[in-house]
């Protein structure tokens, strides 16, 4: 049998008395440079996040949304109509109108409310429903005024399209109803207060009382998290004026960075006290901490980093842009559990020295002190065969339904029924058809009798409801045609026949015609987003996988550890998916049913599987170190388990109430976001890190530590061990 090569951090305290002066290593170095000047370090964290606070107020933020796709049919066309100065090159909302008695007798009170409208900012033109017939249904009661806005929905300001809304609904009457349909209509109503971001302080607060018995125990963490927070906060609004940063990226990173910095603080706390309960001064003891929890957490938030920053190779502005801020956010998270956190630690160490000695005290009394948890991983020790195949099926049958995940992006028939955006989505379906709130827009690239032949060949396509006659754009170059489906925009059939008219109809116009013909619009950019993204993420997993494995090999030397830790993180990942489709594409639990949101798969697989290496290195870590101490696996297990289970069910439990907050959000790709991740913590906390990893150690054995030998000797040695003295 191979002896075992390398080793991991120890978590449980060394032996009372040993010198850990030189042993701390560089993290414990700055630990004792912050408990030395821990008034300077405070005075500077405030000072800093105060300076970005400030800075970020005066000069504002520029969010914008970046959705293009060089190289797609949908991005071609948008980019041909600005150049020939097509009217459909800005986005567009509808005001929408209803009267039973018939909306022409409202044309008195419709007409000078357009008139208005036409002159507002952003507004490039009105188009009135009366002077349009296809415009009002054919029983008279619904109809509909088109405004096209001067740009993109993300180059319009959000503010002037609030104000149309309050334009055109001021002329609403008992008799006439009147909504504003569109997705810039949809971003620009009020947002709801932040329940979401309120509730995950408020949970982790409660968690950590739980945990640590003491208040003043409690806050350390979640200080040092907000304090990380607002920090970041500021940042990426100060960045977004350089970078691409999406309008929904600011409640991603409130969520995501007080979930890992109250993961991260607890981790170095929880290792804090383990000192005190060895008999450390509390000097002594935060710099041990920081020497080796410390060094856990670097590495987490490294890997964490690694896998966001992967999100950057898949080629979407927005997409980028949450990676680079959530992983800045990520950063100042650990910055600050490895500068605030000791001062704090260094300000009221007494105290909670104090406390911590007579919980032990309590305890020893009761004589309950890991003893569940080894109990436990006794248990699973014992049945280690049947464990695995229970927590493996488990995790298969949730991963199930991604099989048939359809990916794609909400629309207004997913907002909530209370929004005008909803109720104008509702009443275009009412009268003019499902598919007339997704139209696509053909463009033919010839003259107008190559328009002309495109629309008769279209209003006759299977799947087609109707054909708009053909509209040359300003310089006569461009024929746009819309094109209403026969089934709603997030309908699989939509998706069929964008495919078909690109596939076979297209290709045949373009011969007789001579014309290019491209499909575009939101419905068809929206498909080509999704599947580019479905497309690229199999190279984005392999590319995450693969460089977390060889951080792990490189910390751990052994070839199994990093291999199970993938095969795991990857079956947590797959079954909180499943669980997504399940809700939101199948309406369980009263959902809207839909397509996922598009971005999700990706952003949660970076976030959860840098994520999951909290869990993996704190627990392996442990497990090492009895195997280092004993040479027996099972004891390792079972002692390794007792040590950890207690604070990494905690760190999850947080981090699942934090990220489970985001349900709360009336967005509903948040609320996919939240579920998500929520899911996926418990299930790698609770399956896989309580009940899979014991059963796998277990039968892995010495095994687990192997590494041959010709690779261990060209491995650069690294380890998250600080530096023997001596």
């Amino acid at each position: 049998m191979s002896s075992p090569r390398g080793s991991a951090a120890p978590l449980a305290p060394p032996p009372p008395g040993a010198d850990t002066s030189a042993a701390s290593g560089r993290f414990g170095a700055l630990a004792g440079w912050a408990q030395r000047h821990r008034w300077a370090a405070l005075v500077l964290w405030v000072a800093v996040v105060a300076a970005i606070t400030l800075g970020s107020t005066a000069v504002g933020s520029a969010y914008r949304n970046d959705f293009t796709l060089p190289g797609t049919d949908s991005q071609r066309a948008t980019d041909l109509f600005e150049q020939h100065g097509s009217d459909q090159a800005g986005d567009s909302i509808q005001i929408v109108f209803k009267d039973a008695a018939g909306v022409r007798n409202d044309k008195d009170r419709v007409g000078p409310m357009l008139a208005e409208v036409r002159q507002m900012a952003g507004v490039a033109d009105v188009r009135s429903p009366f002077a349009d017939a296809a415009a009002v249904s054919e029983d008279g009661t619904i109809a509909y005024a088109s405004v096209t806005l001067d740009g993109k929905i993300e180059e319009v300001p959000k503010e002037d399209v609030a104000e149309v809304l309050d334009v055109a609904q001021h002329i609403a009457t008992d008799a006439l109803q009147v909504e504003v349909g569109g997705e810039a209509a949809r971003n620009a109503e009020d947002q709801a207060p932040p329940t979401a971001e309120l509730t995950g302080i408020v949970a982790a607060l409660v968690i950590l009382v739980l945990l640590f018995g003491s208040l003043l125990a409690a806050s350390l963490p979640l200080i040092t998290a907000l304090f990380a927070v607002g920090g970041a906060i500021g940042l990426i609004a100060l960045a977004s004026h350089v970078f691409t940063v999406a309008d929904f990226t600011p409640p991603i990173l409130l969520l995501i960075g007080l979930g890992v910095g109250v993961d991260y603080a607890l981790l170095i706390f929880y290792r804090y006290r383990h000192e005190l309960l060895a008999g450390a001064e509390p000097d002594e003891a935060g710099r041990k901490a920081l020497g080796s929890a410390g060094r856990t957490v670097f590495f987490a938030g490294c890997t964490v980093i690694v896998a966001l920053l992967g999100l950057v190779a898949l080629g979407f502005g927005s997409l980028q842009g949450i990676a680079l801020a959530v992983a800045c956010t990520v950063l100042v998270t650990i910055a600050a559990s490895l500068v605030l956190l000791p001062a704090l630690l260094a300000l009221f160490g007494d105290r909670i020295q104090r406390h911590v000695l007579k919980q032990r005290a309590r305890a020893a009394k009761k004589g309950t002190t890991g003893n569940r948890w080894r109990a436990m991983a006794g248990a699973v020790q014992r049945r280690p065969i049947p464990t695995l195949l229970v927590g493996v099926i488990a995790l298969l049958a949730l991963s199930a339904p991604a099989l048939g995940m359809r990916l794609g992006f909400a629309d207004s028939g997913n907002d909530a029924k209370d929004t005008t955006s909803r109720h104008a989505y509702d009443l275009l379906a009412e009268g003019f058809g499902p598919g007339f709130n997704g139209p696509l827009i053909v463009l033919v690239k010839g003259d107008q009798q190559a328009g002309q032949t495109v629309q008769d060949r279209l209003a006759t396509t299977d799947g087609v409801a109707e054909a708009s006659p053909a509209m040359p754009s300003e310089d006569g170059a461009l024929s746009t045609v819309f094109v209403y489906p026969t089934t709603s925009p997030q309908s699989a059939g939509t998706v069929d026949l964008v495919h078909h008219l690109r596939d076979d109809v297209a290709p045949p116009l373009e011969h007789d015609t001579g014309a290019e013909v491209l499909v575009g619009g939101a419905t068809a950019a929206s498909q080509d987003v999704s599947e580019t993204l479905a497309d690229r993420l199999p190279l984005f997993v392999a590319v995450v996988v693969g460089v977390s494995s060889i951080l792990l090999l490189l910390v751990f030397r052994s070839i199994w550890i990093p291999v199970k830790a993938a095969v795991l993180n990857l079956l947590s990942i797959s079954a909180a998916l499943g669980v997504i489709t399940l809700v939101f594409q199948h309406g369980w639990f009263g959902a809207q049913p839909g397509p996922v949101e598009a971005f999700i798969p990706a952003l949660i697989f970076a976030i959860v599987f840098g994520l999951s290496m909290d869990y993996e290195v704190f627990l392996v870590s442990r497990i090492h170190e009895e195997w280092m101490r004993t040479k027996d696996p099972a004891q390792s297990v079972r002692e390794g388990l007792a040590a950890t289970g207690k604070v990494i069910t905690a760190a999850a439990g947080i981090m699942m109430f934090v990220f489970g907050a985001f349900v709360l959000s009336p967005d509903r790709m948040l609320q996919q976001f939240g579920l998500g991740l929520a899911v996926a913590i418990l299930l790698d906390a609770v399956v896989i890190r309580c009940l899979i990893v014991p059963a796998v150690m277990q039968l892995l054995g010495k095994w687990a530590w192997w590494l041959p030998a010709p690779l261990a000797r060209k491995l650069p040695k690294v380890s998250l061990e600080p530096p023997e003295h001596g």
